[in-house]
């Protein structure tokens, strides 16, 4: 385990790209990491990103739980999870093309 001073944003991802795990209480990490394939253990009871548990990286833990859940993913049996449908870096492009087909321009 690493302990560091706070980072600026990029360097932030580089380091969780590079982790083996990731624990956090926040929301847009769970995003990232399951963006990332990294496992995530999130202290919390429940994620306004419901999405990172279902289908990516994520999984929900207790204090008492975290000791177990670390060792299961040292062990190689952390949670693998997948990308979920539409994180592809193209929403920008389909909201455009929304756009164009509601009010019938070409940007």
């Amino acid at each position: 385990m690493h302990l560091v001073d706070p980072v600026g944003y990029i360097q932030f991802l580089v380091l969780q790209k590079n982790a083996t795990a990731v624990v956090t209480d926040s929301g847009g990490i769970q995003e990232e990491t399951t963006f990332l394939g990294i496992p995530c253990l999130t202290l919390r009871a429940n994620t306004e990103r419901p999405v990172t548990v279902w289908e990516g990286t994520n999984k929900l833990v207790g204090i008492n739980e975290i000791e177990y859940e670390v060792g299961e993913i040292l062990n190689g049996n952390g949670k693998k999870g997948k990308i979920p449908y539409l994180w592809d870096g193209k929403t920008a492009r389909r909201i455009v093309g929304i756009l164009e087909r509601l009010l019938n321009v070409r940007a």
